[in-house]
This record gives structure tokens, C-alpha cells and sequence, in this order.
């Protein structure tokens, strides 16, 4: 069943990875980027601090750092417990797919996916009566992630994995965020 599971995801990676061309490198470069990720924060931000006022802001931003930081270490634990080659690194795979960029760290399961799913489901559970649209916040863990599989960095169950862990997270910290609350910050 798990060798199913490997060679489905296999497949899929080298089907979602074989999409890209050289004309759309460029492109997935900057959105994997988190540096260039920036202005779109800052603008969130801005929006939240709009809605609930400068304290609150703050208060989200120190949980919003220990979801991250959670989720960070979490996910090197998995790393180097599983040890699963990048595609890039795997000789399985590196010679089908086109690798854009390289990285010599494990693969198992992807940070990237983890850490903006965890933050898009922190904020969606905190923000949904502020914001009628905020689920369209989630638009930002999916196209950050395929960025990974387009560079050749994640495998698709990377990706999924990450997700889960991600919203896992991201739900159990909102869980302490609520509880907090109004102990801390009333209103």
C-alpha cells in the first residue's frame, strides 16, 4: 500500500512538474520567494490592524510567531526522522523532472506548505467575522506550495502533508488564541 502511495505520488509530481516551461521559471522563482511575500503581509496587516486595533494586531502577530515556530520545528523533527530526498536529489525522479532549483535539505513534509497553511488557518478562524471574503486567504498556500513542485523542491504528498499539519496547527493555536482572549484583551 505505501509503495502504491509513493508511485502515485511520483507520478503526480512528474505530471504537475512536466506543466512548467523556462518561460514561467522566472515567474515561480519569485512567488517560492517568501521574502517577495512582503507587501501582501504588510497589507494583511494593515487590514487587521484596520479591523481590530493595534493591541489585537500585536497579539496576533506574537501567536501568529509561536504557530510558526511550532510549525517550523515540527517540521525539521519530520525531516530528518524520515530523511525522503528532495525530487531534485532523488535519482528516481531528477533526471525526468525539470529541476529549477535545488536544495540539498529532506523533503518530508514541505515547510513551506505547512507554515502558510498553518497562518492562512490561524487567521481564517480569527478573522472570518471581520473579513466576508477571508477564505480567499487559502489562494496563498496553494499557489506558494505548487511553487515548490514546479522547482522540483516537493512532492505532492510533501505538499499534503504539510497542509494537514499546517491546519492542524493552525486550529489547535486559534483553540489557545480563544481561550486567552479575553483573559488578556477584552473586546
Amino acid at each position: 500500500m505505501l509503495e502504491t502511495i509513493k508511485e502515485l505520488d511520483k507520478n503526480l509530481l512528474i505530471y504537475l512538474n512536466g506543466l512548467g516551461s523556462e518561460t514561467y521559471d522566472g515567474l515561480w522563482l519569485f512567488i517560492t520567494n517568501q521574502l517577495y511575500w512582503t507587501p501582501f503581509f504588510l497589507f494583511l496587516f494593515y487590514l487587521i490592524y484596520k479591523k481590530v486595533g493595534g493591541k489585537q494586531t500585536l497579539y496576533l502577530l506574537l501567536f501568529i510567531a509561536i504557530l510558526i515556530a511550532f510549525t517550523d520545528q515540527t517540521c525539521n523533527l519530520f525531516k530528518h526522522t524520515f530523511q525522503r530526498l528532495r525530487p531534485c536529489n532523488d535519482p528516481e525522479v531528477n533526471t525526468i523532472i525539470r529541476v529549477v532549483q535545488v536544495r540539498k535539505s529532506f523533503s518530508f513534509f514541505s515547510g513551506h506548505a505547512a507554515n502558510t497553511m498553518a497562518v492562512a488557518t490561524f487567521l481564517f478562524w480569527v478573522l472570518r467575522r471581520y473579513f466576508k471574503y477571508i477564505g480567499f486567504l487559502f489562494l496563498w498556500p496553494l499557489i506558494f506550495a505548487y511553487s515548490r513542485i514546479y522547482l522540483g523542491l516537493h512532492f505532492p504528498g510533501d505538499i499534503l502533508a504539510g497542509y494537514f499539519f499546517g491546519a492542524l496547527f493552525g486550529s489547535l493555536i486559534y483553540l489557545v488564541y480563544r481561550k486567552l482572549k479575553p483573559q488578556y484583551f477584552p473586546g
